[in-house]
């Protein structure tokens, strides 16, 4: 099927919604904050959903030998951590496809991340029809422009989409493209991301028990 054949789609986030793997980043990016960021607690949090250009433009500019060390890192960390699917992530995006459904998958990871990722899982990228990556957008979240490229490579706007995220970030992208939010209880609370949010659901086994259809219709 084209891609421009397509009603409607939906547009899922990787890490937290895809992939369980946010609680190994945090651990990450905690250390890290401890080491170069101490007056700031929160530094861990106030990176998810961000690229990772967007966050050492950010927080090492000014440092180039902490910002290489950093990249070092963290490459060696992504090349050995694991990557667990989320429990019945991949029966509910085969469900959609059989529904007529475009599937992308937009993530703020870049292509050298992705890469480890795919070692873990070869087969995935073949249950897509676009995979939108932190090289793909000129802005990370919370702009929206993934959401709206990923839309649009289906010949849609993002009214007709569903994203499926669980960040902030990701949610407040995925708000402003204009599509319709899912937000997964995998790393906030309900009551952090509802107000980001036309449903909340905990996992993919309440979200299966959903009519799409409905779902898309009614929110």
């Amino acid at each position: 099927m084209n891609t421009k054949d397509f009603k409607r789609a939906a547009l899922f986030d990787l890490d937290g919604v895809l992939v369980d793997t946010e609680s190994q980043y945090t651990a990450f990016w905690k250390e890290i904050g401890r080491e170069f960021f101490s007056t700031n607690p929160d530094f861990a949090e106030s990176l998810k959903g961000h690229t990772l250009t967007h966050i050492y433009n950010t927080h090492f500019a000014d440092n180039a030998e902490a910002r290489e060390l950093v990249r070092k890192r963290l490459e060696d960390f992504e090349a050995q951590m694991r990557y667990p699917l989320m429990a019945g992530c991949m029966e509910y995006v085969s469900t959609l496809r059989e529904k007529g459904w475009g599937l992308a998958v937009v993530t703020s990871s870049d292509r050298v991340k992705m890469e480890c990722f795919y070692r873990s899982h070869p087969d995935f990228s073949q249950q897509f029809h676009q995979i939108l990556t932190a090289e793909d957008v000129e802005h990370s979240k919370p702009a929206p422009d993934g959401y709206v490229k990923a839309a649009r490579s289906f010949g849609l706007a993002p009214e007709a989409c569903v994203v499926f995220e669980d960040s902030l970030n990701g949610l407040r992208a995925g708000r402003a493209s204009g599509a319709k939010l899912v937000g997964l209880t995998t790393s906030l609370t309900a009551k952090e991301i509802a107000p980001l949010c036309d449903v909340v659901v905990n996992d993919y086994e309440s979200l299966s028990q959903l009519n799409i259809e409905e779902l898309w219709q009614d929110i």
